[in-house]
């Protein structure tokens, strides 16, 4: 870079003194063509233009350099961005194998959210119901966890491994609002991105999480569905991989929660 901006600085400073030997009045020293050339180099070849002013301003502490220098810095980013898209930087790292992410992958991931691969709710297991009749409804479902209701809303998820497990231990009789926890359940909003989502999921081992208010947890806006991320990111056969292991704990699911909200 230094030997670049001082061939730069050479150039500009030539210019400089042929225009003030013929144009003395309506032209700047020769230093100031310079100076106006080393910034514009830096400004096309590192991408950062604005960059350029405020090193050349503390250079020279002369306000009346800024114009010029703007306008040249401008012209020279323009130039430079129509000649080779990809920045130096990003070049150089591409080469030494880092892979940066760019700006359009940064703007698809932004714009992957809930609210686009939200479903309305398709099954829900009401709280009062017994551990039993709600295992006679999961071998009948094609999903592997529900949320669980009550007149207030969405109060828990109960995933088909907790069910069997209540069922083993002879638990039959209970109801589903003494497996949740209506204060700590993993949910997400609608306006959060989905990798979010596929995180909550991994981390509480379902295949279906709730979308609520944020306004009110209780309020079940819809449901998030794995194999519908999945198929948005165009990936196909999702298993059933996250069920095979119990629910986390609540102290787990709150910190999965705070973390992304």
């Amino acid at each position: 870079m230094a030997p670049a901006c001082s061939l730069e600085r050479c150039w500009g400073g030539a210019l400089g003194s042929v225009a003030h030997h013929f144009l003395p009045v309506y032209t700047a020293a020769p230093g100031a063509y310079a100076l106006v050339g080393m910034g514009a180099l830096f400004a096309g070849i590192v991408r950062a233009p604005m960059t350029s002013v405020l090193m050349i301003f503390e250079t020279t502490h002369d306000y009346a350099v800024i114009v010029p220098l703007m306008i040249s810095n401008m012209v020279s980013f323009f130039i430079s961005s129509r000649l080779q898209r990809e920045p130096i930087y990003e070049a150089l790292a591409e080469q030494d194998g880092i892979h940066l992410p760019g700006a359009e992958a940064r703007q698809r991931l932004g714009q992957r959210q809930v609210s686009q691969v939200m479903r309305t709710t398709a099954e829900l297991l009401p709280s009062a119901m017994t551990v039993r009749e709600a295992s006679e409804r999961a071998h009948k479902s094609e999903f592997h966890s529900w949320p669980v209701t009550d007149e207030r809303g969405v109060v828990g998820m109960v995933a088909r491994t907790r069910i069997e497990q209540a069922m083993a231990n002879g638990e039959e009789a209970k109801q589903l609002r003494e497996l949740v926890n209506a204060l700590d359940f993993p949910h997400v909003h609608a306006d959060h991105p989905l990798h979010v989502a596929l995180e909550r999921m991994g981390a509480a081992k379902l295949d279906v999480l709730p979308v609520v208010s944020r306004a009110n947890v209780h309020h079940l806006m819809g449901v998030v569905v794995l194999q519908d991320v999945l198929n948005s990111y165009r990936v196909s056969g999702a298993g059933s991989t996250f069920t095979r292991n119990a629910p986390m704990g609540p102290g787990r699911v709150a910190r999965q929660n705070k973390e992304s909200e």
